[in-house]
C-alpha cells in the first residue's frame, strides 16, 4: 500500500510541477492546489499508515496499537497554510488579470515594460 501512495506521490508532484512551470497563471494556480496536497500526502507516508486502527486513545486495552496523531495534526496545519497561500495568489492572478488583460506570463512581462517608466 505505501509503494502504490509513493508512486501516486511521485506522479502527482511531477504533473505539479510540470503545471507550475508553464506560462499560464491558471495552470500555475493548479499546480500550485496540487503540490499543498502532495504535501499532505507526503506527510502522511511520513507518519506511517496505520489502517484500521482508531486515531485517539480511548478504552481500548493497552495492547491494541494506536495511529499516530501527530501527522494527522500536521495535516491540518497545512491544510491552512495550503488554504492561505492558494487564496493569497488567485487573488494576485485576478488582480494581475483585470490590470494587464492576460494570464500568460510572458505577455505580462511585455506589458509591464511597454506601459511602465523608461528604463534609467
Amino acid at each position: 500500500m505505501e509503494l502504490l501512495l509513493t508512486a501516486l506521490v511521485g506522479v502527482l508532484m511531477a504533473s505539479s510541477v510540470w503545471l507550475m512551470l508553464s506560462r499560464d497563471l491558471v495552470k500555475f494556480l493548479f499546480g500550485l492546489i496540487l503540490i499543498s496536497n502532495v504535501a499532505n500526502l507526503v506527510i502522511f507516508l511520513v507518519g506511517g499508515l496505520t489502517l484500521g486502527e482508531p486515531a485517539l486513545i480511548g478504552d481500548a486495552p493497552e495492547s491494541e496499537t494506536y495511529a499516530n496523531a501527530l501527522p494527522q495534526a500536521l495535516v491540518l496545519t497545512a491544510i491552512v497554510i495550503g488554504f492561505g497561500l492558494v487564496s493569497f495568489t488567485l487573488i494576485l492572478a485576478l488582480r494581475a488579470w483585470q490590470a494587464l488583460g492576460t494570464t500568460d506570463v510572458d505577455e505580462m512581462g511585455l506589458a509591464e515594460r511597454r506601459d511602465g517608466p523608461p528604463p534609467s
